[in-house]
C-alpha cells in the first residue's frame, strides 16, 4: 500500500443498519499521531438517547428478525461478512494506520485475523449442544443453551481488529445482537464495516456501532437494556465498567485487563530466538499490547552476552523510527497519542531514579509522538516501572539463579495475564508453566492468540471470563434446565 492511497471513511453512527448523526450532535477529534496532524474532527458522540436507540433496535432484532435465523443460516451470515471483510481489509488497515500511526505492517497482521475468528465461530452456530440426563427416577432432565439478548462491546484502541473479532464473532453465533464501541482514539476501521454487515445481508439492528469516549461506555455498561458487557481496557476502567454492570441489571461482564507479563530466558535457551521475540514480539505496537512481555529475567549467566545484544538491537530498532506508517517496510511506530506519550515518558522519569538505563529513554525527533525503544536494568524493589502497566515501549530487566527463584520473581504481580519461557528443555518448560500463575503462557515465542484457545489472565488481568475459542461461548448463553414427568 503506498502512502499516497487513500479512503472515505464514515463519521456517523450506525444503528439499524443506517448511518445517523448523534442526537447530541458533540463529535470528537482523530489524529494522526504519527505528525499529530487532523484526521477528522467530525466523528459522532453518541449520548443516552443515541445507546437507547441502538438497543432498541439490537432488541427488536433479537426477538424477531435475527432470532428466528437457525444457527445455519447465522453461520452462512459470518461467512459472507468474513468474505467481504477479506476484500475490504485493505481500506480497514489504512483506517486504523492513520488513526493509530501503527505501522501497516502490523495492522495487517492483526486484520487477518477478524476472517479467521468469524469463520471459526460460523462453524459453531449449528453446534452449541444441550445436555440430557436418564430419565432413572422417571424425570426426563434437559439443559439448553439460549442466547443473552443484546450484548455491548468497548474495545480498546491497541487492536481494533482482534477485539472486533473476539467480542463480535462469538456474540453473532450463539444468536445474540451487539453494540461494539471502539476507543475514541480509533474508531474509523470499526465504523467502516457497518456497511459490510449491510452487504453481508445482515438484518438491521443485528451489528451497530457506537463512537465516544468513557460516558459512552458508562452508557453501554449501565443501561437496563443490555444482558451483557465484554470490555478490554487498563484494570482502572475495568473496576468501573463492573461497578456500573452491577449497579445497573447484574449484567454478565467479561474483562480482559491489563498485563505486566515476564518473559523468562534459562541459560539453554536458543539466544537468537529468544532475542528476536524479546525484541519484535515485545516492540510489536510500539510496546503497546496487553500481553506484551514486558519484564525479562535472564539467567545470570548469559545476562551479559544477552543484555548486549538485546541493546543492540533495540538502538538498530530506534533507527527506524519516523518512516511513514503506510510503508509496508515500517515496522515500529509511535504511540496512540500525546497522552500515551506523556505517560511512557513520566513513567521513564521514574525509571530514571530507580534503575540503570541501558539504552532509549527519549523522544524520537520533535514531530509525532514516537518514544526510542528503553531497557532498564535491575529496578528498585516497589518501582513504578517495575510493577505497573507502562503500554510502551519500556522493558525492565532483572537476572536470576535459579527456577525456583525466576517462578517467584514472575507471580510477583497483580497480574497475570501471558508469559513467555525460552529453553530447551521440554520438562523445565512444562514445570515452569504449570507454576506461572498467568493465563497464557508461550514457549520459546512471544505469544500471539489463536481462534482456538482460549485468552484472559489471572487476578486483575482479567475476571476468569475468557475470549477466543469454545471457551468464550457459554459466556454468551444462559443455561436453562427442563425436568418432564
Amino acid at each position: 500500500m503506498s502512502a499516497a492511497q487513500t479512503y472515505d471513511f464514515e463519521t456517523k453512527l450506525f444503528i439499524n443498519n443506517e448511518y445517523v448523526n448523534s442526537k447530541s450532535a458533540r463529535t470528537l477529534e482523530v489524529r494522526n499521531p504519527v505528525d499529530d496532524s487532523l484526521v477528522s474532527s467530525d466523528v459522532q458522540v453518541a449520548d443516552a438517547a443515541d445507546v437507547d436507540l441502538a438497543v432498541a433496535a439490537a432488541n427488536a432484532a433479537f426477538k424477531g428478525s435475527w432470532g428466528s435465523l437457525t444457527g445455519h443460516e447465522r453461520g452462512e451470515l459470518m461467512i459472507k461478512f468474513a468474505n467481504l471483510f477479506e476484500e475490504h481489509s485493505k481500506k480497514f488497515c489504512f483506517l486504523e494506520t492513520i488513526a493509530m500511526g501503527m505501522p501497516i505492517s502490523v495492522i495487517q497482521v492483526f486484520a487477518a485475523l477478524v476472517p479467521r475468528y468469524f469463520r471459526y465461530y460460523a462453524g459453531y452456530a449449528d453446534k452449541l449442544e444441550g445436555d440430557a440426563y436418564p430419565a432413572d427416577d422417571g424425570v426426563y432432565k434437559f439443559v439448553q443453551y439460549e442466547p443473552l439478548g443484546v450484548c455491548a462491546s468497548v474495545a480498546s484502541w491497541n487492536a481494533t481488529p482482534l477485539y472486533l473479532a473476539w467480542k463480535i464473532a462469538p456474540a453473532l453465533a450463539t444468536g445474540n445482537t451487539v453494540i461494539f464501541k471502539a476507543s475514541e482514539k480509533s474508531p474509523l476501521g470499526a465504523l467502516a464495516l457497518g456497511d459490510l454487515f449491510c452487504k453481508a445481508g445482515f438484518p438491521p439492528g443485528v451489528v451497530n456501532f457506537v463512537t465516544g469516549a468513557g460516558e459512552t461506555g458508562h452508557l453501554l455498561a449501565s443501561h437496563m437494556g443490555i444482558r451483557k458487557i465484554s470490555f478490554t481496557g487498563s484494570a482502572a476502567v475495568g473496576r468501573k465498567i463492573q461497578e456500573a454492570a452491577t449497579k445497573s441489571n447484574l449484567k454478565r461482564v467479561t474483562l480482559e485487563l491489563g498485563g505486566k507479563s515476564p518473559a523468562i530466558v534459562f541459560d539453554d535457551a536458543d539466544i537468537e530466538n529468544a532475542l528476536a521475540h524479546c525484541t519484535q514480539g515485545f516492540l510489536l505496537n510500539s510496546g503497546q499490547i496487553c500481553a506484551a512481555a514486558s519484564r525479562t529475567y535472564v539467567h545470570e549467566s548469559i545476562a551479559s552476552t544477552f543484555i548486549a545484544a538485546l541493546t543492540s538491537r533495540y538502538e538498530a530498532a530506534s533507527q527506524t523510527l519516523g518512516k511513514p506508517s503506510l510503508d509496508v517496510s515500517t515496522s515500529l511506530g509511535p504511540v496512540a497519542d500525546k497522552i500515551q506519550f506523556d505517560r511512557v515518558m513520566s513513567f521513564i522519569d521514574h525509571g530514571k531514579r530507580d534503575a540503570e538505563l541501558i539504552v532509549g529513554g527519549k523522544r524520537k525527533g520533535d514531530k509525532g509522538w514516537f518514544v526510542e525503544p528503553t531497557i532498564f536494568f535491575n529496578p528498585k524493589k516497589g518501582s513504578k516501572i517495575y510493577q505497573e502497566e507502562i503500554f510502551g515501549p519500556v522493558l525492565v530487566v532483572k537476572t536470576f539463579k535459579t527456577e525456583e527463584e525466576v517462578i517467584d520473581l514472575a507471580n510477583d504481580t497483580e497480574y497475570g495475564l501471558s508469559a513467555c519461557i525460552y529453553t530447551k528443555d521440554i520438562g523445565r518448560a512444562l514445570r515452569v508453566s504449570t507454576s506461572l500463575q498467568t493465563g497464557a503462557i508461550a514457549v520459546n515465542s512471544a505469544f500471539m492468540p489463536n481462534p482456538s484457545t482460549a485468552f484472559g489472565g489471572f487476578k486483575q488481568s482479567g475476571n476468569g471470563a475468557r475470549e477466543s475459542g469454545k471457551y468464550a461461548l457459554k459466556d454468551y448463553l444462559e443455561a436453562k434446565t427442563i425436568h418432564i414427568q
